[in-house]
């Protein structure tokens, strides 16, 4: 990494872990603040935790506020622990992406899967580029749907500053 990257941590878990919120909040700052320690390039600048049920981002309350942040510029890195975490599934994954992409400013995403990992900094076999091209692929087959999305994100970064 060759400048200094704004990270937003990102956790989805179930809600079982609801009843020991606190214990899985200081665990997952904990971790985050030791990814970003361990990389002189990162600042960790808040990390965002979703206890929810919601399988759609736009319903899930930290995962809104992250995508303002980014849009504000607070952001240009999201790092979480699993693709899992960040979208519940293809569709919404290629949503996230396409939105994240097209923001004035470049957002990256990385990813500690063990395989698979997503990691648009070091960009290993052209991964940013990759996932584009397969976002924009299916956001132009699922063209209403996507403005349903980036409507319902929307509203939700209204409501959150209300």
């Amino acid at each position: 990494m060759s400048k200094q990257y704004n990270v937003a941590g990102y956790v989805k878990l179930a809600k079982l872990w609801e009843r020991n919120r606190e214990g899985a909040v200081a665990l997952h700052h904990a971790y985050f603040e030791e990814c970003c320690h361990a990389e002189a390039d990162t600042k960790l600048v808040d990390v965002y935790i979703d206890i929810t049920g919601n399988k759609h981002l736009y319903k899930r309350k930290e995962m809104v506020r992250l995508l303002r942040d980014c849009q504000r510029g607070k952001i240009d890195l999201i790092w979480s622990q699993t693709r899992a975490y960040l979208a519940p599934n293809s569709e919404e994954m290629c949503f996230l992406i396409k939105f994240l992409f097209d923001l004035p400013f470049r957002i990256d995403i990385k990813t500690d899967d063990n395989d698979r990992r997503m990691d648009t900094i070091s960009n290993t076999e052209n991964q940013r580029e990759s996932l584009m091209k397969m976002a924009e692929s299916y956001v132009n087959l699922e063209t209403k749907e996507y403005e349903s999305w980036c409507n319902n994100i929307t509203k939700a970064m209204k409501e959150l500053e209300d």
